[in-house]
């Protein structure tokens, strides 16, 4: 679990339901805003209105713009770290990085915009985000690894650097959202919009995959 945006500001540790939906609402509202317009384009007003409600009641629960948009890209890396966290290091090498690998492309399939929104602020060098890739992404990253290093010790999977395998996979799934303008210019089809698209991705991903991976 990422650490807790601590620039909101409805500070209760216990949120209430109303308060939890509101979040959301906001954050939603936020995710189009952004994505529509860039950090810088957008406003509190823009994002108050997309979200049916006052800006005195939006700033009830995000002090600022700016704590607004690294809620949005929390809660996108909440989302794509929380798979990577139920790698179980019990568990059979090739099932779990299979379901893995299933739920980053259906990540993609799913939320595009959260994906594009976050390469951009990477692109940008991180510049509202750096502090938690240093600290909770690595963190997790660098526990995930110590499991593949595991299977790789114990003859279970191919000798490859753990890391960069954890990068290759991400590199492989993400493209079908931060690129999918590309994929349908070449193929006419979209991983969102064609079901037999985002099978064929997702087989053609593990074949390859795992073609590298497992041992001979």
């Amino acid at each position: 679990m990422l650490t807790e945006n601590s620039a909101r500001a409805s500070q209760s540790k216990k949120r209430t339901r109303i308060q939890i939906e509101n979040e959301e609402r906001i954050l939603d509202a936020a995710l189009d805003v952004f994505s529509s317009f860039g950090f810088r384009g957008a406003t509190v007003d823009q994002i108050a209105e997309r979200a049916g409600m006052s800006k005195p009641n939006l700033l009830y629960y995000f002090r600022r713009k700016q704590d607004i948009y690294v809620a949005v890209l929390t809660r996108t890396l909440e989302n794509w770290l929380t798979p990577l966290g139920a790698l179980d290091p019990d568990g059979e090498p090739e099932a779990e990085i299979r379901a893995y690998v299933g739920q980053k492309l259906a990540l993609s399939r799913d939320a595009p915009m959260e994906s594009r929104l976050f390469a951009n602020e990477v692109l940008q060098g991180a510049p509202m985000l750096g502090p938690l890739l240093a600290t909770d992404l690595k963190e997790i990253v660098d526990a995930k690894a110590a499991v593949l290093a595991g299977w790789i010790a114990a003859g279970k999977l191919a000798a490859v650097d753990p890391v960069h395998l954890i990068f290759m996979i991400w590199a492989m799934t993400q493209h079908y959202a931060d690129f999918d303008t590309q994929i349908q210019a070449v193929t006419g089809r979209g991983v969102a919009t064609d079901a037999a698209t985002f099978e064929r991705a997702r087989e053609t991903v593990d074949q390859i995959l795992f073609r590298g991976i497992l041992p001979r």
